[in-house]
């Protein structure tokens, strides 16, 4: 009797340390990405400006690449986000746009979308230049001042990744602004740049990460 009480009890200790190790981890899961985002956040909140009128004016902006449809249209954050910048270039804020998005696949082309985009909404395509490896933000970033010679600059994204950019940007060694292009709120979008922003402080203080680099390019 008094062993099978003693191996009831030794069973019951296991669960309750697998339910304390698993209640452990998941707190790790939930705290870890949220303390990341609250540091990139603090990091480029002074940095930040919700509309382009309040940015201080740059030689040159930057559009992050998001969905461009099959058919070729922009998904409305890249719309916006393209509409924010055009907005910057026409009001005389900057003279140049940076498009930089994903192009690693032939049939899929994030920059030369964008650039049309502007082009059809009056921006001479001799003032916007194309960054075809922007394949993450920290790409964009660090060709941004490897490729293009960029140490200024504004960076056009919505609210929810333009700490992140901006974190970024600095942290590569661009004196950047950024500009919150409209959007609808996305939970799943919140959600996942928690994680994201704990890749970025891995790139920038353990991995330092080189993108795809190339030809330099200035603007």
């Amino acid at each position: 009797m008094a062993k099978a009480e003693s191996s009831g009890s030794g069973k019951s200790r296991l669960r309750r340390r697998a339910r304390i190790a698993l209640l452990v981890v998941v707190g790790l899961l939930i705290v870890i990405p949220l303390g990341a985002r609250i540091w990139v956040a603090r990091a480029a909140n002074a940095r930040v400006y919700s509309s382009a009128s309040q940015v201080p004016p740059c030689r040159v902006a930057m559009v992050l690449g998001a969905r461009v449809l099959p058919n070729g249209m922009l998904c409305p954050f890249l719309r916006e986000r393209c509409d924010v910048a055009i907005d910057l270039y026409k009001s005389g804020k900057v003279q140049k746009l940076l498009m930089s998005g994903d192009n690693r696949f032939k049939d899929y082309n994030e920059p030369e979308a964008m650039r049309n985009y502007a082009i059809a909404h009056g921006v001479p395509v001799g003032d916007i230049a194309l960054d075809y490896a922007g394949r993450r933000t920290f790409d964009s970033m660090y060709r941004a001042r490897h490729i293009f010679g960029i140490d200024k600059m504004i960076v056009v994204t919505q609210a929810f990744h333009t700490p992140r950019a901006v974190f970024l940007a600095r942290a590569v060694g661009v004196d950047a602004y950024g500009v919150n292009a409209p959007g609808d709120y996305v939970f799943k979008s919140d959600v996942r740049e928690c994680f994201a922003c704990v890749s970025a402080l891995l790139d920038v203080y353990v991995f330092s990460p080189k993108p795809i680099l190339g030809r330099k390019e200035k603007i």
